[in-house]
């Protein structure tokens, strides 16, 4: 029997795993998305092209490959439909062809969206930053016994059971005072894209993927960030769903003893985006010039992210939550002009220094201790072999590796397929 591997982030998302699951997909002949939903792109750079996917896994553009949306995913029938037509059109792929949906991943309506808007302008300064994409209202669905799930499309009472929770969401919209137009409720865009989604293979996820495993592994896809995980993560500000390895068993139905290797990427650096607590923030011009030179801003929001120095406490902390059997570092190259690289290796809590992460790191209760690293004052970006790598450079790569317990396995130098440095 095969196993799963998985490629998760370490930090609050965005850092970089549409590349690398483009990079591996190569060697796996199935690749699963295992939960979240459209708030999540992920970028792909290749053959001169830009691609952001955000519900279908990025093996998508893999020939030959075999793709899962499973059943952790929450899925918008319109966005989901519009990212099919993209595809088509920019590369040809049909992904009616190469795509396969659990029957038990839950559908986004496009009442859910406006639940999602009512709620955060109810929360004020409280909000936590949502995408508006309807996921929070979906899963609080899920986990509410309410929800209507993709095997619905195939009942005879489906649209029953969609009016029924329409009717819920339009009680709660009142209770809100959320107003709102009829249009914004996109009834015939809806429609239209659940009879389109019919071209799809809809599958029993458990039985699919367990059929798969006798036959060759999968790559399992993670979206969002550990530290966004709703048991793990920096809660409230965090996404509805499991992003560390866990949700990976819940989400495809895969047993826990198929889980095989677990790639953990992270940047350089770090960033969030939206509300919620950031010890290693920076909001002087380094800040800035990390923005700038990473092209810091969302791929599918387009919102500007907050950056920071690399927080190795936080860091530690989700690669013993998920178990990483390697490290993937993206984004070195966009530290090259510094003169001075930092790294948290420690926080100052309530007046006492620890390496743990805390149960609640709200702003203001946290202080970061750093350590100093010399800039490598190199450009990286067109270095190919490990041994061309500068040597100040390769021992902040080995300071990280020994804090992290973890081997850094490859290292990311740009957003393209080639930019990238596999470790022997």
């Amino acid at each position: 029997m095969h196993k799963v591997d998985v490629v998760l982030g370490l930090q609050w998302g965005d850092e970089g795993k549409g590349k690398i699951v483009d990079v591996l997909a190569g060697r796996y002949g199935v690749v699963a998305r295992f939960q979240g939903g459209p708030n999540a792109g992920h970028s792909l750079h290749f053959d001169g092209k830009s691609f952001v996917v955000r519900s279908i896994p990025s093996g998508i553009f893999r020939e030959g490959s075999t793709n899962i949306v499973g059943n952790g995913v929450v899925l918008d029938p319109i966005s989901f439909i519009s990212e099919c037509d993209s595809i088509r059109e920019a590369t040809g792929i049909q992904p009616e062809k190469k795509l396969v949906i659990g029957r038990k991943a839950h559908l986004i309506l496009p009442t859910h969206r406006l639940l999602d808007a009512a709620r955060e302008a109810a929360a004020g300064k409280g909000k936590i930053g949502s995408t508006l994409k309807g996921i929070g209202p979906c899963y609080s669905d899920k986990t509410g016994r309410n929800g209507v799930r993709v095997g619905d499309i195939e009942l005879p009472d489906f649209k029953e059971k969609y009016q029924k929770l329409t009717a819920k969401h339009k009680e709660q919209l009142k209770d809100l005072g959320f107003t709102y137009e009829e249009k914004d409720l996109e009834e015939e865009k809806f429609f239209a894209a659940i009879e389109r989604m019919k071209a799809f293979k809809f599958v029993d996820c458990e039985f699919f993927v367990d059929d798969v495993l006798k036959e060759q592994p999968i790559l399992a896809e993670g979206a969002q960030g550990s530290m966004l995980d709703v048991d793990y993560g920096s809660y409230p500000f965090v996404t509805s769903s499991n992003t560390t390895a866990g949700g990976v068993c819940t989400g495809l139905g895969a047993a826990p003893s198929r889980i095989g290797k677990v790639y953990g990427i992270f940047k350089a650096y770090c960033t969030r985006v939206g509300s919620g607590p950031f010890p290693t923030e920076l909001f002087d011009a380094t800040g800035e010039e990390l923005r700038r030179i990473g092209h810091e801003y969302g791929a599918v929001t387009g919102r500007p992210r907050r950056c920071g120095w690399i927080d190795l406490v936080a860091l530690k902390y989700a690669v013993t939550l998920s178990g990483v059997t390697d490290l993937i570092m993206m984004k070195s190259d966009c530290l090259d002009t510094f003169d001075t690289i930092r790294a948290c290796t420690s926080y100052i809590v309530d007046g006492k220094e620890t390496d743990r992460f805390p149960f609640d790191i709200s702003d203001g209760r946290v202080t970061p201790v750093y350590t100093d690293f010399p800039g490598w004052k190199t450009c990286l970006a067109d270095i190919r072999k490990e041994e061309d790598l500068p040597e100040v450079f390769m021992n902040y790569v080995k300071f990280i590796e020994n804090y992290l317990g973890t081997r850094i396995s490859i290292i990311s130098l740009g957003p393209d397929r080639e930019a990238t440095i596999e470790r022997v």
